[in-house]
């Protein structure tokens, strides 16, 4: 049996520039995409909090979970690789140990805030921190609740990390109204709720993507759910014993819709994406290219580890403006940026309300956005909290020069529209795409992406 690989170095020491040119063939092949991040790090959490071992097969291998990996095992969690797949022997609810070290999440800000929660119900000391883009992410929202559990908190202003965290002697548990739709914040607080005795009780006001109730059910937690208007109420029994279960980790939706995305904008393209996850709560964005005319169809539906799971088709073909309601956000939160490149190319003026949450993400992807398509002679605007893109129709200009903000989605975004312009788009660093994405470039290539 081998040991987990260690992680990789920081992905700030070297920029990695690169440039996409649109290509002089069509984009083809059947392709699988790297596993869904916001599983695996629950997979890698919930294991290291149950008792026994669980298989999981399909963990993505990208540096966000790995600092997952990373942080369970500093936590106590006994971690390992058997072939392609990872092994976790759980410490069961309330056996993690206070780590050594400080605990580097890297740019992983799903990481850090669902491990908040964790840590937040330990009696154990201990910090977090992370790279340049993840310091300067607010952390209030999740410090806020947890805090009520009697943990203490010390950060920078802003609730900013690093981030020292002092858990609680006997965690309360949390009744707690989101004042915004956040499936991180809803994940913390039930990770919080675990070890603590009582019901935890979280309402949304609207439904996030639900991949934590899921997967606690799996592990054998009583979770309930009902509806309450436009959101949820979720009810969380703590002090469950969590026993391991083996997980399968579908491909990642928020992966797969930039290869999906450059094939609907290169001419004559057909890519199919097989094993996606389409999980109700995360596909959003193919709905909305759906109304966009978009020429997607899925095949072979099926189950795996709780989760629907399907193959998806792209053929190219024109596309046309849409006005996308401030309530979808929830289920494309991350896939606004990749929508933006495809409303440049569609015909007619695209507008996608309601993206406050946009503004605090690895960068103001919000801002970003639009500075992205600004500078490759796409006409856009930001009203409040919506972004307008006025599309081209056909081929947008391109010929700039884009500023990552150490965004992975940012950058494979920049180099998807590089594909559909006139004149290529550069990228001043693409080494943060591995965060999510590992082996994205090359994926590409083969799919025939003119990247150099």
């Amino acid at each position: 049996m081998l040991s987990a690989p260690a992680m990789s170095s920081d992905p700030t020491a070297q920029a990695r520039p690169l440039a996409a040119t649109r290509p002089e063939a069509p984009l083809a092949g059947s392709i699988a995409v790297p596993g869904d991040k916001s599983i695996s790090h629950r997979a890698l959490m919930f294991a290291g909090l149950a008792v026994g071992q669980t298989r999981i097969t399909g963990l993505l291998e990208g540096e966000d979970v790995l600092r997952t990996a990373g942080a369970m095992r500093a936590l106590g969690a006994d971690i390992s690789r058997d072939g392609v797949d990872w092994l976790v022997a759980g410490r069961g609810i309330g056996g993690l140990t206070e780590p050594t070290d400080v605990l580097d999440m890297g740019n992983s800000g799903t990481a850090a805030r669902l491990l908040a929660g964790i840590l937040a119900s330990h009696p154990i000391f201990s910090v977090m921190t992370g790279d340049a883009s993840l310091r300067r992410r607010p952390m209030q929202r999740v410090i806020t609740p947890l805090a009520q559990t009697g943990a203490r908190f010390a950060f920078r202003e802003g609730g900013r990390l690093p981030l020292a965290i002092t858990g609680a002697p006997e965690s309360m548990p949390l009744t707690y109204k989101l004042p915004v739709a956040s499936a991180q914040v809803k994940s913390a607080v039930l990770l919080a709720g675990l070890n603590a005795r009582g019901e935890t009780l979280v309402e949304e006001p609207e439904a996030t993507r639900d991949h934590s109730e899921n997967m606690l059910r799996h592990f054998g937690a009583t979770v309930s759910v009902e509806v309450a208007g436009e959101g949820r109420v979720i009810r969380l029994q703590g002090q469950p014993e969590l026993r391991a279960a083996d997980v399968v980790v579908p491909g990642d939706p928020s992966s797969a819709v930039f290869p999906l995305v450059a094939a609907l904008l290169v001419p004559g393209s057909v890519v199919t994406v097989r094993g996606v996850g389409l999980n109700p709560l995360r596909t959003g964005l193919f709905a909305t290219l759906l109304e966009m005319g978009a020429l997607l169809s899925i095949d072979n539906r099926r189950v795996e580890g709780g989760e629907e799971v399907g193959d998806i088709t792209a053929t190219a073909g024109p596309l046309s403006a849409i006005d996308v309601p401030p309530g979808r956000a929830p289920s494309m939160i991350d896939e606004y940026p990749i929508l933006a490149v495809a409303a440049a190319s569609a015909a007619g003026t695209t507008r996608m309300r309601g993206l406050s949450e946009l503004k605090v993400k690895e960068s103001d992807r919000l801002s970003a956005t639009a500075a992205l398509l600004a500078g490759n002679g796409v006409r856009v605007e930001i009203d409040g909290d919506d972004l307008i893109v006025h599309g081209t129709g056909a081929r947008p200009p391109g010929g700039g020069l884009v500023e990552t903000h150490m965004d992975h989605r940012l950058a494979m975004s920049a180099l998807v529209l590089g594909l559909a312009t006139a004149n290529p788009v550069r990228v001043d660093d693409t080494a943060f795409i591995d965060t999510s994405f590992p082996g994205f470039v090359t994926l590409m290539r083969g799919l025939g992406a003119n990247f150099a």
